[in-house]
């Protein structure tokens, strides 16, 4: 038991930025607040066999990684957690994250772990789910992020990881929703901010009345945005009013743009997004006669610019509506005749039905946090038995997009120790500024296909 009175010295940051440190009986002691390095008090809060977690209270030795929070509502609001720590610093954390991930998950290591991919780390944020809630006892909206370890909604003024016209729009949306005739039954707003619009889509539990459609018509004209409904599933998402310009994000390099809903999967962050793409079409090198897959491939958002080298691309993906609106997309670009998309579930992938997709010479996989553990498994069962589909030929090159580095490390194991691959470089994508979220991409090669 971690004693009030003593001193921890703090080694490491998990995956959840709490610093990880051992107390006097060796027991592992989980800190919130605390950064490397640092010798800390602390308030336990919670007790285990093998664990402890607590708060850091006092401070002998402080990080010289340790900054000033931008945030007034950092602590409180639950959408951050690193704002204390020095934005070079959360980078090395999250690639060291992936590569101990990789080590102790997968028995991976990268040949090669490559720069990190950064990009602004404020006001970057162009996805968001704002929770909405009405306190009668207090007469206020309050309009955010949920509060830290907590259901409640977060009493935020600004935002500074919100785009700066959005932050700026978080009190008068508080006063929009207050004056509304169901201003008890509106529990979220998404953001969607595209290259020339801005999406905000109302929940609403009963219809609205013609007098708050007015209002937001209203709003919508003073602060040029769009407003969408959703009175139920994200299958009834629909435009309040017609007309104005499309919410679409381009990709300048591969000359894509990429018109999209506002509850449709997209990237948060649109210029790391945009390095992210570039960075993994460099790794795959996509020559032109060749044929590639794009596993879990959404909107199309790598299908698309790899159409622009390749002979063909086949996305495939969970969702029959992002299909349809890959193909859109393909047909809005003039790639309709290097593209193909089919829908499927892809986490039930028996090997058969992967070879039966056809060879290719490269795949690009961008799973969700799940991971791609049936397609792994499928080419390890496929390298062991050959005779399971004569005549396939699995890819030469994979380059994998991860959201999750447990999974990629378990998939990556697969790869490495029973499909025949190499892992040949690696590295960390800072997608999510002063979170503990760490995407990053891998990518995996065999030396005996030609």
């Amino acid at each position: 038991m971690t004693a009030a009175d003593e001193w921890l010295t703090v080694d490491s940051l998990d995956l959840e930025a709490q610093g990880v440190a051992h107390n006097a009986e060796g027991k592992v002691v989980f800190v919130d607040g605390a950064l490397p390095g640092e010798v800390v008090q602390v308030t336990v809060q919670r007790r285990k066999n093998n664990w402890e977690q607590a708060t850091a209270v006092a401070w002998r030795r402080e990080s010289s990684q340790r900054v000033r929070p931008q945030c007034r509502h950092f602590g409180t609001c639950g959408g951050c957690k690193m704002q204390h720590l020095h934005v070079a610093a959360q980078v090395a954390t999250k690639q060291r994250a992936l590569e101990d991930a990789l080590w102790h998950l997968g028995k991976v290591k990268a040949e090669q772990m490559l720069r990190p991919i950064e990009g602004p780390a404020w006001g970057y944020r162009f996805r968001a789910r704002l929770s909405v809630r009405y306190v009668a006892k207090k007469g206020k909206v309050l309009v955010g992020f949920h509060e830290r370890k907590s259901s409640y909604v977060a009493d935020m003024e600004v935002c500074e990881v919100l785009p700066p016209h959005l932050s700026a729009m978080l009190m008068p949306l508080r006063e929009l929703i207050g004056s509304m005739d169901q201003r008890d039954r509106l529990p979220q707003i998404e953001v969607a901010v595209g290259d020339s619009v801005t999406a905000l889509v109302l929940r609403h539990l009963e219809p609205l009345s013609a007098a708050d459609a007015d209002r937001l018509r209203d709003f919508a004209k003073d602060r040029g945005v769009q407003w969408w409904l959703q009175p139920k599933g994200p299958d009834t998402v629909h435009r309040l009013d017609e007309g104005g310009p499309e919410l679409a994000y381009t990709l300048p390099e591969f000359g894509i743009t990429m018109p999209f809903k506002p509850t449709d999967f997209t990237q948060v962050n649109h210029q790391i997004n945009t390095m992210l793409v570039s960075r993994a079409l460099r790794l795959l090198a996509v020559q032109p006669g060749e044929r590639v897959i794009d596993w879990f491939c959404g909107l199309g958002n790598f299908t698309l610019p790899l159409a622009r080298s390749a002979r063909e691309v086949l996305g495939i993906e969970g969702s029959e509506a992002l299909v349809q609106r890959s193909r859109e997309n393909a047909a809005r670009n003039g790639l309709a005749q290097a593209t193909r998309f089919e829908a499927r579930n892809l986490f039930e992938l028996p090997a058969a039905d992967v070879a039966a997709y056809g060879a290719a010479d490269k795949w690009l996989v961008d799973p969700p946090r799940e991971g791609a553990f049936a397609l792994a498994k499928a080419l390890a069962e496929l390298h062991e038995a050959p005779a399971l589909a004569p005549g396939w030929a699995p890819p030469r090159r994979i380059v994998y997009v991860s959201c999750n580095p447990a999974t990629l490390a378990r998939d990556a194991g697969l790869l490495v120790h029973q499909a025949g691959y190499r892992c040949t470089a690696a590295g960390a994508v800072n997608m999510f500024p002063h979170t503990a979220h760490v995407e990053s991409l891998a990518v995996f090669e065999r030396d005996d296909i030609r």
